[in-house]
């Protein structure tokens, strides 16, 4: 079974944060997108490797799209009881790899549309599956 099959409720869940970022600004670029993701991946490869994360500093666009996907993951992973407002958030608990291989699929496809595109091709493209 396919990684988008598998976990399809959790890469909704990350473009969801993504998109509620886009629709507040629309001068939101896919580059903000790739930096915050990256910048995600680090900080669970971090994780999954018994390191404490680094201190990460980002622009405040490039944060809020971080600060609203980490939100969303440590939601997933059963880490808060932050009441998140989404219609369907249904689905387990996930670990830790999961989350980063949702969140390095979800950066390889900002990646693909932006090429096709252009600055904000991913977003264009995302949007108009996210509810």
């Amino acid at each position: 079974m396919g990684l988008e099959n598998k976990h399809l409720d959790m890469l909704q869940n990350i473009e969801f944060a993504i998109v509620s970022v886009y629709r507040e600004q629309s001068s939101l670029l896919d580059y903000d997108v790739m930096h915050a993701l990256d910048a995600l991946i680090d900080f669970y490869r971090a994780e999954s490797r018994g390191h404490t994360p680094k201190e990460i500093r980002l622009p405040a666009t490039e944060d809020l799209i971080f600060q609203r996907t980490k939100d969303m993951c440590e939601f997933r992973l059963g880490r808060t009881a932050q009441v998140i407002h989404l219609q369907d958030i249904s689905g387990e608990e996930k670990k830790v790899d999961e989350i980063l291989a949702c969140l390095r699929k979800v950066r390889k496809s900002v990646d693909r549309w932006n090429k096709r595109g252009g600055q904000q091709g991913y977003l264009r493209f995302v949007c108009q599956y996210v509810k």
